[in-house]
């Protein structure tokens, strides 16, 4: 991103100072024709490099590779060249001359020490003094660093994922020996009514028969006695 976004600046650098050329063969009596053709070209290639930029951030800031306050940073810097891109869009549909105050904000540079990296304004110790090769290393070993972070985070999840599902196993095992200790204890209860229906029908019968009995002897009893004067 860093390396697209110093391309753009190029880019929007190199329409500058063709824009200013063009007036310059309009005033001189020049024909503009084939300028404008190659400005109208770089304009269009400007406006899809500024709207890569932007899906570039979008894509960095949803992934988590960079904060939220240098994300902020970056968008203000692809609005600086949105607005630089609208004054050169302005500047090429007149028929005068580029403003003096746009080429010399467009071609202010020292062109021996090459542009500047505005990406890279108030950077953190740790990229100072780095170009983009190192940056950019840097940066995939911290995605590295991170990616490997969250391997163990989902190594630490699948665990307890796999803990979660044989602790479900136990309690589903525990709920089926419940259930049959309930289907026990009903066949025990009703076993246990059968047998005191059955109890409670022994003692009647066993009533009734004691009665039988006595009333046996007693006739026995009435008979003998009866029987017993007359010997």
């Amino acid at each position: 991103m860093l390396m697209k976004y110093d391309s753009t600046c190029h880019l929007a650098q190199e329409v500058a100072e063709n824009i200013h050329e063009r007036n310059r063969q309009k005033r001189t009596g020049g024909n503009p024709s084939k300028p404008n053709v190659t400005i109208r070209a770089s304009l269009q290639r400007l406006q899809e490099q500024i709207s890569q930029l932007k899906d570039s951030l979008l894509r960095s800031l949803s992934t988590r590779q960079i904060t939220q306050l240098e994300a902020d940073r970056r968008q203000n810097l692809v609005d600086d060249l949105l607005t630089r891109e609208r004054q050169l869009q302005t500047s090429f549909k007149k028929d005068g001359t580029e403003p003096d105050m746009m080429r010399s904000t467009l071609m202010s540079r020292d062109p021996s020490t090459g542009p500047t990296n505005p990406w890279l304004m108030e950077e953190p110790e740790e990229t100072k003094g780095l170009d983009f090769g190192e940056i950019k290393h840097q940066q995939q070993r911290i995605i590295q660093e991170q990616d490997a972070g969250l391997d163990a985070l989902v190594t630490v999840i699948a665990r307890q994922k796999q803990m979660g599902q044989d602790i479900g196993n136990e309690l589903e095992e525990q709920n089926e020996i419940i259930d049959d200790l309930t289907h026990l204890v009903d066949k025990t209860d009703c076993r246990i009514q059968n047998e005191t229906r059955r109890v409670k029908l022994v003692d009647k019968k066993s009533a009734s028969c004691g009665m039988l009995v006595v009333i046996v002897l007693l006739l026995i009893a009435i008979v003998v006695v009866a029987v017993w004067p007359r010997s």
